[in-house]
């Protein structure tokens, strides 16, 4: 699909291809820059996002829609698809339609176009993410008959981590290096998330992509070792402040190889990082932030107990739906 395909009708196109032009990917990155500062939350996710600005080399089952409008071709929508090399998982998808475009049914052209290039694919359905709960699009969603998959939950906390949290027996904390740990972590990282529909199947590009970001700090990126191979990792990230609010931290990601589970690793390694994170020791790297915030699935109850108890409460809700490739209930 180099040179796109497209869908068109009532003076809108939607533009699917697995690359986009600078211009046609500019576009895009401002209509997301506009849905975030209407709804204060990222419109897609970070790998979304990390695969839009790298959308002029192609990547294996990822698809990237643009949706404009009029003769003038005004960009109103963008949505991405991607379509796991596994026939057992099914293809994700996000869309957003700019701010000042809402209201006007241009979220149906692109959930048409993304189901469409789904059943190109030959997939029988789509999951659609809803971040935040907007209601607008759980309201698109019911008009496709789509079904609640996931619940996604950000939690925060605020405050400073004061409780010390032992390591267990045996193990070692020290921080990643990059270009010498990454393989290593890699393998943890599949080990740890094997469960996990897009964590578990990080590659090479997948860390690299976010060792290159702006906001990636090694001093942040904690491992536990266990006669010196990693058997357990706590990744934090700091989210600057902006004219809505002030720096937030963020447990990024924490995994513990399955070896290991039910020691309290998990735990220490989670208190650790929210040191880094909360405490004021600004010699010794701590970046002393108010708010910490983190993502974790509804249906895993054992870890949002671990995080409850860690002064952790539900702050927002992704949701996930999935709909047929095939003709909406209603439109």
């Amino acid at each position: 699909m180099d040179d796109g395909t497209a869908t068109t009708g009532d003076a809108i196109t939607v533009l699917a291809s697995d690359v986009l032009r600078p211009a046609q990917r500019d576009a895009a990155l401002r209509i997301l820059a506009d849905a975030q500062g209407v709804d204060g939350r990222e419109a897609v996710s970070e790998q979304g996002r990390l695969r839009l600005r790298s959308s002029e080399a192609a990547r294996t089952g990822v698809t990237h829609f643009l949706e404009t409008t009029g003769t003038d071709a005004e960009a109103v929508g963008y949505g991405q698809l991607e379509v796991p090399e596994s026939g057992t998982a099914h293809p994700a998808a996000e869309l957003v339609v700019a701010p000042a475009a809402r209201g006007r049914g241009l979220g149906r052209p692109l959930v048409d176009a993304v189901l469409a290039e789904a059943g190109r694919a030959g997939r029988g359905h789509v999951d659609f993410w809803v971040h935040g709960g907007h209601p607008a699009a759980r309201h698109l969603a019911g008009q496709y008959g789509a079904e609640l998959v996931r619940e996604l939950r950000q939690m925060r906390r605020t405050g400073p981590q004061t409780e010390a949290v032992p390591l267990p027996d045996g193990i070692e904390l020290r921080t990643f290096r990059p270009g010498e740990d990454d393989a290593e972590w890699l393998r943890l990282n599949a080990l740890a998330f094997a469960h996990h529909p897009e964590q578990g199947a990080w590659t090479g590009r997948d860390l690299a992509d976010r060792l290159a970001e702006p906001w990636f700090d090694p001093a942040g990126f904690f491992l536990a070792t266990r006669d010196g191979k990693p058997v357990g990792f706590h990744w934090t990230k700091v989210h600057p402040a902006t004219a809505a609010g002030p720096a937030l931290g963020e447990v990024y990601v924490v995994g513990v190889d399955p070896a290991e589970q039910g020691s309290g690793l998990g735990r220490a390694l989670t208190a650790a990082g929210l040191r880094h994170l909360t405490g004021g020791d600004a010699a010794a790297g701590e970046r002393g932030l108010e708010t910490v915030l983190l993502y974790v699935d509804a249906d895993n109850p054992a870890a949002v107990r671990v995080y409850e108890r860690l002064g952790f409460t539900v702050h927002e809700v992704d949701l996930m739906y999935r709909a047929a490739v095939a003709k909406p209930n209603s439109r």
